[in-house]
C-alpha cells in the first residue's frame, strides 16, 4: 500500500517538472495574429534577458486521418531551426525531410500509431511518422486537440508566424520581461502570453481537480499504511509471547530477546516488503503511466527508485521496530506471566483461560474472548476503521469525479445547452417550447494588470448571471451594476482580493478593465481563477470578446432536451462537466482507485484472518473442549463470528465517523483551497463498504474455522 501511494503521488506530483525539464519548456509562450517572422524577431530581440527564442506557424482546425481514425480539429506546428520546446520520447526528431512528421504521444497511443506509419494532413499530404513527442504546455489527445509537428519546407521561405517560444536567462525576472513585452509589442494583434506557471494552471484546468485529489489521497494512504504495518507487527509479537517467556525463563536478557525478535521480524519483513513493493508497482504503475500520457508527462521510470527504496526501508523498519519494542516490554515481566499469555489478565470468575461459557451462546463467547485482549482489539479495530474510512473516501472521490464529468451543475452551471447564435436570436430561442431562459454568454482569457503571469477566465452575461451560472458565494454579495465583479476564491487568494477590492485585468485588446469586487465565489473552473463581469463592461474594453459569443440556454423542468437541441440547430451542444471530453481520463483514474482499493481490501481481509487465527491459537483449549463435547465446524464458526463482530462493529462506526468528519473534509481542503468540495460518503457507499466488511469477516471465519478443525481434539487439550 505504501508503494502504491508513492507511485501515484510521485508520478502525478513531479510529472510536470520532469516533463518541463525534458522538453525544455519555454519560460514564455506567445501567440498572436499572423505576422512576418522578421517583424516578430525584432520585437523579441528588444526584450531584456532573452537567452533564446524561436518563432513558428501554428495551424489549427486541420483535418488529420489515418486508415482507421479521423479528426477535423488537428493542430499542425510548422517547426524551423532552433529549440523545439518538446521532447522526443520515441524515434527521432525532424531533420528537414519534407515528408516527415512528429506526432504527440497521446495521439499515437489513442490511434495505435507506430513509427514508420503514415498520417495524412489536409493540405500537406501523407507523411511518415518519424518520432513521438511530449510537451507539457497542454494536455494530450483525446483531452485536447491532436497535435503534430512538421518541418518548414525550404520552398516556403519565411512564412507568417503566429507563435513564439522565449527562454530567459533568469526566469525570476519574468514579470519585468512581460511588462516590457507588452510595451514593445505595438503592431502585434491578438497578443496572448502563457508562462510556465500559466501552463501549470491550464494543465490543472484541463485535467480537472483530479491531480490534486490523488496527491492528497496518497498522503492519507501513507498514514493509513503506517498504522496497518505497525498493527500487524505488534500482533505477530503477541502471538509469540509464550516463546518469549520460555527464553526469559532460561536466562535470556531483555536486550537479547528484543534483538532476536527484531531479527526474526527482519527475516519476515524484508522479503514481505520486497513482494509488497513489487505488488504495489505492478498494481498502480500501469494506470498511472496511462494517466501521465494523457497529461503529456513522462512516467517516473528510474526516478522512482529512490522513493521505492525509501518505501522498502520504511516497510521493513516499521515491523522490526514494532516487534522489538513489545518484546522489550514483555521481557520485563515475570516469565510465568508471559507463559500464561502476558496481557491476558486472570478473570476472577473464569480463571486464566478467561470467562466461562456464557449462557448467551457461542457468538457472545467469541466476542468476549476477543475482548480479553483489549490492546489487540483496539489496534485491530483501529486498523479496520482506517481501512473502512479509506475505502469510503475512495468511493466518495469516484462519485465526485463522475459528478464533475457528467453534471454541469457541479461547476455551478444552471444552463443545459449552448448554441453558436447571435445575441439577437435570444428572443426567438426563448420562444422555443421547453426553453426557460436564454442569454448571450461571453468567455475570454485575460491577465492581472499587476501580475501578468496570472491568467483569469473572464465570463460575462448582459443581465443576471446567476440564472445561468451560480457558483456558491463565499463572501460578499452578487455583482450588481456595471462596475462590479465576482471573483473565484482561487483568484482572490492569488491576488489578495476581498469584497470591496479593485480587480484590474488586462484584456487581449491591450485595454485595462477595473472593477470593484462585489463577492468571492467557490468555483472549480480554471482552478478558481475566474471572474464574472458585466457584458457591457467587457465588450466596451475589448470588442473582440464578441467573437466568443454564445447563447446559454436553460430548460424548463421535464423539457425534452433533444427536441430543443434540434430546434436550436447544429450549433447546439450540451453543457459539459469539468473534464468535458475527458472520458479516458476518468477511466484511468478509476483504474487507479480500483488498484488501491484492492490493496486496501486485502489488508482488511488479512487483519480479520489474523485476529481470528490469534484467537484460535490462544484459545486452543477452549476450542478443543467445545469440540470434545460434540461441537462441529459450525459451532467453531459461531465462536469466531463473535470475535469478528467485536472487531467489525467498532471499526465500521469508527470508519464512517472518520471519513465523514475528518478525512473527507481534509481531502477536500488539500485538493483545492479555492472551492468547497464535499467528499462525504453517501448512504449507498456506506452500505457497500459495510457489505464488504461483512463479506471479509465471513471469509476470515470460514478460512480459520477450516484450519482449526483440522487439529485433533487431544492436541488442543494438551496445549499449554
Amino acid at each position: 500500500m505504501l508503494t502504491a501511494a508513492l507511485v501515484v503521488s510521485d508520478g502525478l506530483g513531479f510529472g510536470f517538472d520532469r516533463a518541463a525539464s525534458a522538453a525544455g519548456l519555454p519560460d514564455v509562450i506567445v501567440r498572436f495574429n499572423p505576422e512576418p517572422a522578421g517583424r516578430v524577431a525584432q520585437r523579441i530581440a528588444a526584450l531584456p534577458d532573452v537567452a533564446a527564442y524561436t518563432v513558428r506557424q501554428e495551424l489549427t482546425g486541420v483535418p488529420l486521418n489515418t486508415a482507421n481514425d479521423f479528426a477535423d480539429n488537428g493542430v499542425v506546428e510548422v517547426v524551423g531551426p532552433g529549440r523545439r520546446g518538446y521532447a522526443i520520447v520515441a524515434g527521432g526528431d525532424l531533420n528537414g525531410d519534407a515528408g516527415d512528421v512528429v506526432v504527440e504521444r497521446g495521439l499515437a497511443t489513442a490511434w495505435h500509431l507506430r513509427l514508420g506509419d503514415t498520417l495524412n494532413i489536409d493540405g500537406l499530404g501523407t507523411r511518415r511518422i518519424v518520432g513521438f513527442s511530449e510537451s507539457p504546455d497542454n494536455v494530450s489527445y483525446p483531452l485536447s486537440t491532436p497535435r503534430v509537428y512538421v518541418p518548414l519546407p525550404p520552398a516556403f521561405g519565411s512564412p507568417a508566424v503566429n507563435l513564439a517560444d522565449i527562454w530567459l536567462r533568469d526566469p525570476a525576472g519574468l514579470d519585468e520581461v512581460l511588462v516590457q513585452a507588452r510595451a514593445t509589442s505595438y503592431g502585434l494583434q491578438g497578443l496572448r502570453f502563457v508562462t510556465r506557471s500559466g501552463v501549470r494552471v491550464l494543465l490543472d484546468q484541463a485535467a480537472g481537480i483530479v491531480i490534486d485529489l490523488l496527491i492528497a489521497l496518497s498522503l492519507i494512504a501513507l498514514a493509513t499504511a503506517t498504522v496497518m504495518l505497525a498493527a500487524s507487527a505488534r500482533a505477530e509479537v503477541q502471538r509469540r509471547l509464550a516463546a518469549l517467556g520460555v527464553r526469559r525463563a532460561v536466562g535470556a536478557s531483555r536486550g537479547h530477546l528484543a534483538t532476536v525478535q527484531a531479527l526474526e521480524a527482519l527475516f519476515v519483513a524484508a522479503p514481505a516488503a520486497t513482494l509488497g513493493a513489487i505488488g504495489g508497482v505492478l498494481a498502480t504503475y500501469g494506470p498511472t503511466s496511462r494517466l501521465l500520457v494523457l497529461l503529456n508527462e513522462p512516467a517516473p521510470g528510474t526516478a522512482l527508485l529512490p522513493a521505492l527504496v525509501a518505501a522498502w526501508a520504511a516497510a521493513t523498519a516499521i515491523p522490526v521496530l514494532a516487534a522489538a519494542w513489545p518484546a522489550w516490554r514483555a521481557a520485563g515481566r515475570a516469565p510465568v506471566a508471559l507463559l500464561r499469555g502476558g496481557e491476558l489478565a486472570r478473570d476472577r470468575r473464569g480463571g486464566a483461560n478467561g470467562p466461562s461459557l456464557p449462557r448467551a451462546g457461542l457468538t457472545v463467547l467469541g466476542a468476549r474472548l476477543a475482548g480479553a485482549r483489549r490492546v489487540r482489539l483496539m489496534t485491530t479495530a483501529l486498523t479496520l476503521g482506517f481501512s473502512t474510512a479509506f475505502v469510503l473516501l475512495m468511493l466518495a472521490l469516484a462519485s465526485a469525479l463522475s459528478s464533475l464529468e457528467t453534471d454541469p451543475g457541479a461547476l455551478g452551471k444552471r444552463y443545459q445547452l449552448t448554441a453558436s447564435l447571435p445575441a439577437s436570436a435570444a428572443a426567438h430561442v426563448r420562444a422555443i417550447p421547453g426553453v426557460q431562459a436564454a442569454a448571450p454568454r461571453y468567455e475570454t482569457e485575460a491577465v492581472d494588470s499587476f501580475s501578468l503571469g496570472e491568467t483569469i477566465d473572464v465570463i460575462a452575461y448582459p443581465g443576471e448571471h446567476t440564472t445561468f451560472e451560480a457558483p456558491p458565494l463565499v463572501s460578499g454579495t452578487r455583482l450588481r451594476g456595471a462596475g462590479q465583479a465576482e471573483v473565484g476564491l482561487g483568484l482572490a487568494e492569488a491576488l489578495g482580493l476581498d469584497p470591496g477590492s479593485t480587480l484590474a485585468i488586462e484584456l487581449d485588446s491591450g485595454q485595462e478593465l477595473r472593477l470593484r469586487v462585489a463577492g468571492v465565489v467557490s468555483s472549480l473552473a480554471h482552478d478558481g481563477r475566474v471572474a464574472y463581469v458585466p457584458a457591457g463592461a467587457l465588450l466596451g474594453a475589448d470588442p473582440s470578446a464578441a467573437d466568443s459569443e454564445q447563447l446559454a440556454v436553460t430548460l424548463r423542468p421535464g423539457a425534452n432536451a433533444s427536441a430543443v437541441t434540434a430546434a436550436l440547430g447544429p450549433s447546439a451542444i450540451p453543457a459539459t462537466g469539468a473534464v468535458g471530453r475527458g472520458v479516458p481520463l476518468v477511466a484511468v483514474l478509476r483504474s487507479i482507485l480500483r488498484a488501491v482499493a484492492v490493496v486496501d481490501g486485502l489488508v482488511c481481509l488479512y487483519a480479520l484472518i489474523q485476529a481470528c487465527a490469534l484467537t484460535v491459537q490462544e484459545r486452543r483449549r477452549t476450542v478443543a473442549v467445545l469440540r470434545a463435547f460434540g461441537a462441529g465446524s459450525a459451532a467453531v464458526g459461531r465462536l469466531l463470528a463473535g470475535a469478528v463482530v467485536a472487531l467489525v462493529v467498532p471499526a465500521a462506526l469508527l470508519g464512517i465517523a472518520l471519513e465523514r468528519v475528518v478525512l473527507g473534509p481534509a481531502l477536500g481542503r488539500l485538493a483545492a483551497s479555492y472551492v468547497t468540495l464535499s467528499l462525504g460518503a453517501s448512504g449507498i457507499e456506506i452500505g457497500l463498504v459495510l457489505g464488504g466488511l461483512v463479506l471479509a469477516g465471513l471469509v476470515a471465519v470460514a478460512w480459520v474455522t477450516r484450519l482449526a478443525v483440522r487439529e485433533s481434539v487431544v492436541a488442543g487439550l494438551g496445549a499449554s
